[in-house]
């Protein structure tokens, strides 16, 4: 099969990547201009594509917030990226590009690309990334879950305390690591507070300690809600030293039935590039 053209749109960056068969023959990332909207973000991904045009026949997007069944986009979390209500993505898209689109969250891309080319080796698995907030994608008999409204694996936008209460992403990732190290007095983004605690320094080693806990206290009710095979972790502090590590010690003392496997991701930060494509080949061929 040849190639297929994914676009990852997400709070930071859009990147673009040219993929066949699980292999990214070439990418290029580029800054996400926050404010601008969805028409100039798919400009900015076809600047990047321009030199592959004539090399791909399809196109895959795996984009932060939610994406129904009929490709159209909207937010879960304004915070992550401020996408307007029902976005119509695949059909602009398809316009922009030139050629069939499917679209999905970025985690569940991820989840799908883990799966077939990654570290879920085909078996059933939960992707989950701890990086400014959280998501999640989930792999169950062979097929990616994406449920009725495109929101299957969000775990980060469950709530404490009921409805009204605090989203679970604002207590243990990247955000919170940033506002926590405000309040505790040492400005620092999460990447800033994890070296301190490297150095030893005991303000950061307890917030990365309460991340590790609390990211802990997720991945045991995800086990015991959906029983994978494994939870495969990425994003930037899922992926940082040690952190997989901290967080597998917490569930040492649970019987083995219990305990999840916790793995790294392989694909790094392709992974919703990959799975993206992967989809859209999937799409194409039927």
């Amino acid at each position: 099969m040849s190639a297929a053209l994914a676009i990852d749109i997400g709070g930071t960056k859009v990147l673009c990547a040219l993929v066949e068969d699980g292999v990214v023959l070439d990418h290029a990332v580029a800054e996400t201009a926050r404010g601008s909207g969805p028409a100039a973000w798919l400009e900015t991904a076809a600047s990047l594509a321009a030199g592959w045009t004539g090399r791909y026949q399809r196109l895959g997007l795996a984009v932060t917030g939610r994406v129904s069944a009929t490709g159209r986009w909207s937010a879960l979390n304004p915070g992550t990226l401020n996408i307007p209500d029902n976005t119509p993505l695949t059909d602009l898209a398809a316009d922009k590009f030139g050629v069939p689109a499917l679209a999905v969250n970025d985690a569940q891309a991820a989840a799908w690309g883990e799966y077939r080319y990654g570290a879920g080796r085909g078996e059933d698995l939960v992707y989950l990334t701890v990086s400014t907030g959280i998501g999640g994608g989930i792999v169950s008999g062979g097929q990616l879950l994406r449920g009725r409204g495109g929101i299957a694996g969000h775990f980060g936008q469950m709530r404490i305390g009921g409805r009204n209460g605090a989203r679970l992403e604002s207590r243990m990732a990247g955000r919170w690591l940033t506002e926590a190290a405000d309040a505790a007095g040492h400005p620092a983004d999460a990447r800033g507070v994890f070296e301190a605690a490297k150095r030893g320094e005991a303000w950061a080693q307890d917030l990365r300690d309460t991340a590790e806990r609390r990211v802990a206290e997720l991945t045991g009710d995800v086990q015991l809600t959906l029983d994978p095979v494994r939870i495969v972790m990425g994003g930037g502090i899922g992926l940082s030293d040690g952190f997989i590590d901290n967080v597998a010690a917490h569930h040492a003392a649970l019987p083995p039935a219990l305990r999840p496997a916790l793995v790294p991701a392989q694909l790094g930060v392709l992974a919703g590039a990959v799975g993206a494509a992967a989809l859209a080949d999937d799409f194409s061929s039927n």
